[in-house]
C-alpha cells in the first residue's frame, strides 16, 4: 500500500455536514469544553432526525412521530445512555411497527427506560466518540484506509468546540 497525498481537511464549529460526496475518513481532531461530551459522524448529507427509545430485552423500540420509514430499511443509529447504559450504536434493519415507532434487534440485552434520546439516519452511521471533561484536543487516527464515506461526512457534536477531519 502507498501513501495517500491527496488527503484534505475540514474544520467546523458545531454540528453539520462536512464533506459532501464518495470519501474515505481518515482523521478526527476535536476540542472539548470542559464538560464531557459527544461527536457522532455519520455517511450522510442531512442532519440525522432525534427520536426517542427503549430497550426490553434485545428489542429496541424508536418513537418518531410519522418518522416514514419502511421495514427492511436500514438505518445508522446511536443512542444516548441512561443509567449509564446504551443500546449498541451502528446499522441496523428496522421493522416498522406504527407510523410512529419502528423496532431494532440490538447486539446487547437489558431494560432503557423509554423517552431516552437517541439518532438516526437513513445514511450510516460511522463512529461515534466521547470526550472527557478535560478541554485539551483529542485525535482519533483511523487504522488502514479510513472509513468510506459513500455520500458525506455529518458531525453532531455535544459540548465539542471544534472539530476538523481529514479525508481523502
Amino acid at each position: 500500500m502507498t501513501m495517500q497525498y491527496d488527503v484534505k481537511a475540514s474544520h467546523l464549529s458545531g454540528s453539520g455536514l462536512m464533506v459532501s460526496g464518495r470519501v474515505r475518513l481518515k482523521n478526527l481532531i476535536y476540542l472539548g469544553t470542559g464538560t464531557a461530551g459527544s461527536i457522532d459522524v455519520f455517511d450522510t448529507t442531512t442532519a440525522p432526525v432525534s427520536a426517542t427509545y427503549a430497550r426490553s430485552g434485545y428489542t429496541v423500540t424508536v418513537t418518531k412521530t410519522a418518522h416514514g420509514l419502511s421495514t427492511g430499511q436500514t438505518v445508522g443509529i446511536t443512542y444516548s445512555a441512561a443509567s449509564n447504559v446504551s443500546a449498541v450504536s451502528g446499522n441496523y434493519p428496522i421493522t416498522v411497527l406504527t407510523a410512529d415507532t419502528f423496532t431494532i434487534a440490538d447486539l446487547n440485552t437489558g431494560t432503557i427506560a423509554g423517552g431516552t434520546a437517541c439518532l438516526y439516519s437513513t445514511g450510516k452511521w460511522l463512529d461515534g466518540f466521547n470526550t472527557s471533561t478535560g478541554v485539551q484536543p483529542f485525535q482519533v487516527i483511523l487504522p488502514g484506509e479510513g472509513v468510506l464515506a459513500e455520500n458525506g461526512i455529518y458531525a453532531v457534536i455535544t459540548n465539542i468546540l471544534f472539530q476538523t477531519v481529514h479525508y481523502g
